[in-house]
């Protein structure tokens, strides 16, 4: 990922700072962040001690030493210190120039958060930058709830976004760390979504839509090896025990087996969903569908963009999205 710079340039133009995202996070020495806030650096350091003194942040995860050599060519050290603290500390000082950066922190909070991640084709394919962008949008969230130079309204709208996605953005983190497990899965009987129901599903929407002659025109076999390996066993139990694992694996199999001269994304897409609706799964308790039309999309769209190697985590993230008991 290249490195991402955002500019804070104070309105009389007399201080800029390049806040270079590497690795998650900015590193700032106490020169720097003096320098932002326009402030002398005792100041800042005694922030800083005061921050680490009431445990408001753990020092060995928000400060590194640099070794550097000195014009008289003596190795020093010096101390820098992370996005987390750079922001406490603009929350402590009280200056012009720290009150303009709390605005422009706030301010890059609200242009993160508003674009809503609305996933097409083109964003999915830059999956991780977008993922790494929502961290620092956090990190920022963090720090301004707590503000008070927050209004009340702001505060609240913050916190509303966050309590409202919780779920997808634990998801997010989850997926992005590797860490998503299958459970809560619901067991028990399952009805079957046959190849010759499949194919005459497949007809009814080709008529319907007026799709033309080559959409759901089978190219081999591997539509039919598709619907029964999700029901297929081993030493007398089931592969795939779960409604939500079968589903998933079926959305996979039939948009990375290209069985179909066109249409192979929105035919495992319908199925999928008809497989979902005929076991009583496509829709929550209050009547909205588990997945909503963009999500379908995107995570349609994902499946279609991963790698062979990515298999496990694609099912993983769809037995989640689809998991009703979370």
């Amino acid at each position: 990922m290249e490195n991402q710079i955002e500019i804070f340039i104070t309105k009389d133009n007399q201080t800029e700072v390049k806040v270079r995202f590497e690795q998650e996070t900015v590193w700032l020495n106490a020169h720097m962040i003096a320098s932002l806030f326009t402030v002398n650096r005792p100041a800042i350091v005694k922030h800083i001690q005061n921050i680490y003194k009431s445990n408001e942040l753990p020092e060995n995860a928000t400060c590194s030493i640099l070794e550097q050599v000195a014009a008289d060519g003596k190795l020093r050290k010096m101390k820098l210190y992370n996005l987390d603290m750079i922001l406490s500390v603009g929350y402590r000082v009280n200056s012009k120039s720290a009150t303009q950066f709390r605005q422009w922190a706030t301010q890059r909070l609200k242009d993160y958060l508003v674009q809503g991640y609305a996933l097409n084709e083109k964003r999915l394919k830059e999956a991780n930058e977008k993922f790494m962008d929502l961290q620092n949008a956090i990190k920022l969230a963090a720090q301004a709830i707590n503000s008070e130079t927050l209004s009340t309204v702001e505060a609240t709208g913050i916190l509303k976004v966050l309590q409202n996605y919780a779920y997808a953005l634990e998801t997010l983190d989850k997926y992005d760390h590797q860490q998503l497990l299958i459970s809560n899965i619901t067991l028990g009987e399952v009805k079957e979504l046959s190849y010759e129901e499949g194919k005459q599903l497949i007809k009814q929407w080709s008529e319907i839509q007026n799709t033309g002659e080559l959409f759901g025109r089978e190219k081999d076999a591997s539509f039919k090896s598709s619907l029964r390996s999700i029901y297929q066993t081993f030493d007398g139990n089931d592969v795939y025990p779960s409604i939500e694992e079968k589903a998933a694996n079926l959305l996979y199999f039939i948009v990375k087996n290209h069985s179909f001269s066109d249409g192979n994304k929105r035919i495992a897409a319908g199925l999928f969903a008809y497989f979902l609706d005929k076991n009583n799964m496509l829709f929550k308790n209050d009547g909205s569908k588990i997945l909503d039309n963009n999500a379908l999309v995107a995570i349609t769209i994902m499946i279609a963009e991963s790698k062979s190697e990515e298999k496990d985590i694609m099912v993983k993230l769809v037995v989640n999205l689809i998991n009703s008991n979370n």
